[in-house]
Order: C-alpha cells, then sequence, then structure tokens
C-alpha cells in the first residue's frame, strides 16, 4: 500500500495514468452508437469552422485581388488590339469608300447598263434546314424555300463559314441542295467551280470539279502558275462562269503539287465549311438581267 502512494506520488505518471483513463472512456463514448455530436464535439467544431472562416477570407480577398490583377492585364492587352483592329478597319473604310465612289464615277462615264451595275448586287436570303439525305454518295438537303420565294435551280447554297452547296430541284415550298461534297469531275451533272485566291484575283486562276472524299478536301485543278499561290491562301469563286458568285469563300489552300500530266499544278483545298449539323443555310440571289 505504501509503495502504491509512493507510485502514485509521482506527479508526471499520475497525469499519464489519469489521461490514459481518460483517453479510454473517450474512445468507448465516441466508438458507440449515437446520432447526436456531444457537446465537446460541437464545440471543437464550431471552434475550427470559426478559425477556418478567420483565415478563408482574408485569403479569398487577396486570391480575388489577384485575379483582377490578371483579369485587369488581359483586358488591357485585349484592349490594344481592339484599338489596332479599329484603326485598320477604319483605314479600310476609307480606302473602300474611295474605291467605290471612284468604281461608280468609272461605271457612269464608260455607260453601263444597270443590269451591269448591279451584277455583283447579290441577295442572301435565309433558309431553314428541313431534312438531311446522308447517302454517301449524292447527299443532298432540304431546305424551306422554293419556287414561291423566288429560288431557282442553279442558285448557289452557303453557310456562315463557306460555299455549301448549289440548288438542283425546287418545288413550291422547298428545295433539294446538292453539296458541293458531291462533285466529280467525271458527272456531266456536277457543276464546276471558278476559283481564285483572295487578293490574288489577278494572278491565281483554278477550277474545282472534285470532292476527294478521302481526304475531306476540295481539288483545284488547271492552275497555270502556281508560284502566286501559297499554302494559308483563302480561295473564293471568281464569278467566271455565272453559275456561282463572286466571292463566296471555298475554302483554304493546303498543298500545291505538279498536275496529273505536268503541264499545270493542282491545290488540295480545305473546305470553309464543315458539312456537319446546319439548322440554317443561305440562299444566294443573283440580279437578273435586262429582258429575263
Amino acid at each position: 500500500m505504501r509503495k502504491l502512494f509512493k507510485l502514485l506520488g509521482n506527479k508526471r505518471l499520475f497525469i499519464l495514468l489519469m489521461g490514459l483513463i481518460l483517453f479510454i472512456a473517450v474512445m468507448g463514448f465516441t466508438l458507440g452508437p449515437r446520432t447526436n455530436l456531444s457537446w465537446p464535439e460541437k464545440f471543437v467544431k464550431d471552434t475550427v469552422g470559426f478559425v477556418q472562416y478567420v483565415f478563408y477570407k482574408p485569403a479569398s480577398y487577396v486570391a480575388g485581388l489577384f485575379e483582377d490583377i490578371s483579369n485587369l492585364r488581359a483586358l488591357q492587352e485585349e484592349n490594344e488590339q481592339l484599338k489596332i483592329a479599329l484603326a485598320h478597319y477604319t483605314r479600310d473604310k476609307a480606302t473602300y469608300n474611295w474605291i467605290e465612289q471612284e468604281n461608280e464615277r468609272l461605271k457612269d462615264k464608260l455607260e453601263f447598263t444597270e443590269a451591269q451595275k448591279r451584277i455583283y448586287d447579290y441577295t442572301w436570303k435565309i433558309a431553314q434546314v428541313v431534312s438531311v439525305n446522308d447517302d454517301p454518295v449524292n447527299r443532298t438537303i432540304v431546305v424551306n424555300l422554293g419556287a414561291r420565294e423566288g429560288v431557282k435551280e442553279g442558285m448557289a447554297v452557303s453557310s456562315e463559314k463557306g460555299l455549301v452547296g448549289v440548288i438542283s430541284h425546287v418545288s413550291n415550298f422547298t428545295s433539294t441542295v446538292r453539296l458541293a461534297t458531291a462533285m466529280d469531275a467525271k458527272d456531266p451533272n456536277s457543276n464546276g467551280i471558278a476559283v481564285t485566291a483572295q487578293g490574288k484575283e489577278n494572278d491565281v486562276f483554278g477550277m474545282i470539279e472534285t470532292f476527294d472524299r478521302e481526304q475531306g478536301m476540295f481539288l483545284m485543278t488547271r492552275i497555270e502558275d502556281a508560284a502566286p499561290l501559297k499554302e494559308g491562301d483563302l480561295i473564293v469563286s471568281s464569278g467566271i462562269g455565272g453559275v456561282f458568285p463572286r466571292g463566296m469563300v471555298v475554302g483554304t489552300v493546303k498543298d500545291i503539287q505538279v498536275g496529273e500530266y505536268g503541264l499545270t499544278y493542282t491545290a488540295t483545298v480545305e473546305p470553309a465549311a464543315n458539312f456537319t449539323d446546319w439548322k440554317e443555310l443561305f440562299i444566294v440571289f443573283t440580279p437578273e438581267g435586262e429582258g429575263e
């Protein structure tokens, strides 16, 4: 008994023993089935939550400040780009206005007829896509504009990105569009597109008569001089032949190689239109000549 009191007289050992007993009691209490937290647990949880809140608020403000600074820099860079674009637009607008006025003056001097003056005055009418025929050989789509709205066979059809095809059949209320991806030089019913490169209209000429389904590319053939044509050039319709209006975007040059017989060159052109998931398309109405 004396030894036990002597042992308990050691304060460190006594504290360790009491702590062990308390730990076992708490562990037994927490392991039991409970539906609610005890008041010590609630106290600890509330204390930790308050401390987290105290530290989180300043941290969130600091993080938000750095994010705002980053956004401000990005906004400043975007503002600079917009200023440059606006300056270019103002310059190009002035140039365009001068060219337009000069063009009108020369037309009057040369006594152009009204039909000649309106030859490139196109009207674009929006049409809703009604149905799609996914036949890989003859893929067509149907739109909800027809003869009642003045649609005729051979009119060009475009999406907001680029040329899609031509009107192949017309009824009173709908029209069928034959896609440009169905073009084949061996098909007598296929309409070729006379094209040029934007900004190089006087130097580049070619024909797009075939769509390579394996590559997913148009083939631009009959290019006599490939020197002016470069990879990345934007290919547009030239308007020659009268089937496709001038200036319609076709695609972008990806590659240029020597033609089949070595006398001309052939370029592969990536279509601007994606030919998938259309909701609306544009039918291009060209001015009619006098007496038509």
